[in-house]
């Protein structure tokens, strides 16, 4: 009973410790520097913001590109299971880039798109992907072809690229 309860115990507590974190950080940057540049802050909640170019025009687009960023809210979290226990918890933050103007189909297909990065994760997790120098480009590129992947069958071609803008590894 104990063995099976220590894991989900685990996963919920880096949930519950990850969600707090991204709340913590994250909360609420895109309106203060949107006031702070004079534009009306059209912050939906869903932390549209452009990270780019610095010919920004205030609205999460860079006009060069045609390009925008739409961060994803809540982090993911990968369990590492090895020998039927939890070993470690992998936290991923996300962000895409995509066709400007494309932001609420994101939030539209949230769900399965999250479902997609998972499968995804999870899939890299157990091939070992997580282990060792997991940040070594090497290691790092089939997760960014995968990610890429899963969201451009998601969302279809307005999908540019999936940016992995945090990644945490937390051994138990």
């Amino acid at each position: 009973m104990l063995r099976l309860l220590l894991p989900v115990l685990l996963l919920l507590l880096g949930v519950g410790g990850g969600v707090g974190a991204g709340l913590m950080l994250g909360g609420g940057e895109a309106a203060p520097e949107a006031a702070a540049e004079g534009h009306a802050a059209a912050d939906d909640g869903h932390g549209t913001q452009d990270h780019g170019a610095a010919q920004d025009d205030g609205h999460g687009a860079t006009p060069a590109s045609g390009t925008e960023f739409v961060r994803l809210n809540n982090q993911f979290v990968v369990p590492i299971v090895r020998g039927g226990a939890v070993r470690s918890l992998v936290v991923l933050s996300l962000t895409l880039e995509i066709e400007s103007g494309n932001n609420q189909a994101v939030f539209d297909r949230e769900p399965r798109l999250r479902d997609s990065f998972l499968q995804v994760m999870f899939a890299h997790a157990n091939a070992g992907g997580f282990d060792g120098s997991f940040t070594e480009a090497t290691a790092m590129d089939p997760l960014r072809a995968a990610l890429r992947d899963a969201a451009r069958q998601a969302l279809g071609d307005i999908v540019s690229d999936v940016l992995i803008v945090d990644i945490t590894r937390q051994d138990a």
